[in-house]
């Protein structure tokens, strides 16, 4: 059975690495400090952010494995909960963390934008890759914060270690753009697959006895998460991953109200609609008529 360590606060995490607590709601790890380990579930109750130098075990979050190698990057949430696999053997971590408690950043914009480091949320074959420049670059933000830890706390302290961190979020909002198109071919598969999830949907019974196709629905269908799988459709497409299934449903429902065998009420169950008037509202949103008002204009 896998143990479970729980690292509740930054000093926690930084007793386990072998490494000293020079702020408690802060710290820059350097995991080379820490003793060989072997696989363990670890669950953190603070931000996380890994800087992976090489190759020691594969990190799981839920059912998937991170798609990551030497200098790849891997966003932890509080709350959340990773495993390491190996081999059964020891190994020695290698690389660097930035963990922040969620406390260090309350009362700034950080912390009034944090949900919009969507990253933070990724789960699967989602991890950062970053050039040898980009490391570069991560490595002295996290110089930067750690400079900040070890000069004595002043007035100016919170304020300089909470920019830092912000900058580094940042640059990784960046990276993740870039990667996005570097992976172009992986991209376009994936958006192939999504089309291909919603036709199947709608080749089943599933709208009518689970309803409309969630965002959810679809992520999880391509092992993907719900996070990343909507940066991916937005930046890909323009539209949101809710917005292009809705385009979805409206196409469909085109098709179906050309049938006069059925009632607009009906045509809205077969989609997944649980109440009627709810369809008759996103078609005219979308379309610019009512559905039958579609129906008469296409006579």
């Amino acid at each position: 059975m896998i143990k479970m360590r729980r690292f509740e606060t930054v000093n926690d995490y930084n007793i386990f690495n072998n490494n000293e607590t020079l702020h408690p709601l802060v710290s820059v790890v350097d995991l080379s400090k820490a003793a060989p380990r072997q696989m363990s579930s670890m669950y953190f109750g603070f931000y996380t952010v890994f800087l992976k130098e090489v190759k020691c075990g594969d990190l799981r979050y839920g059912k998937n494995t991170y798609d990551y190698q030497e200098g790849t990057l891997i966003f932890i949430a509080p709350g959340q909960v990773v495993t390491v696999e190996n081999t059964g053997e020891m190994y020695q971590p290698k690389g660097h963390a930035l963990v922040f408690h969620p406390d260090i950043i309350h009362g700034t914009s950080l912390g009034r934008n944090i949900n919009d480091y969507t990253f933070f949320g990724y789960q699967s074959n989602e991890a950062l890759h970053v050039s040898e420049r980009e490391r570069k670059m991560v490595l002295d933000c996290f110089s930067k914060i750690g400079y900040e830890l070890e000069h004595a706390i002043d007035k100016h302290s919170k304020r300089l270690i909470v920019s830092n961190i912000e900058i580094l979020l940042n640059y990784c909002i960046r990276f993740y753009d870039r990667q996005f198109i570097t992976r172009e071919t992986v991209i376009k598969g994936t958006l192939e697959k999504f089309e291909e999830v919603l036709n199947n949907y709608y080749s089943s019974e599933k709208p009518q006895t689970i309803g409309l196709p969630s965002v959810a629905y679809c992520a999880g269908e391509l092992n993907l998460s719900s996070n990343y799988f909507g940066d991916l459709v937005k930046k890909e497409t323009g539209k949101t991953a809710q917005e292009y299934i809705q385009s979805k449903v409206i196409d469909v429902a085109k098709e179906k109200i050309f049938d006069h065998g059925k009632s607009i009420n009906q045509i809205a169950y077969e989609l997944g609609f649980k109440y009627p008037q709810h369809f008759t509202r996103l078609f005219k949103l979308k379309v610019g008529q009512s559905p039958n008002e579609y129906r008469s204009s296409a006579n």
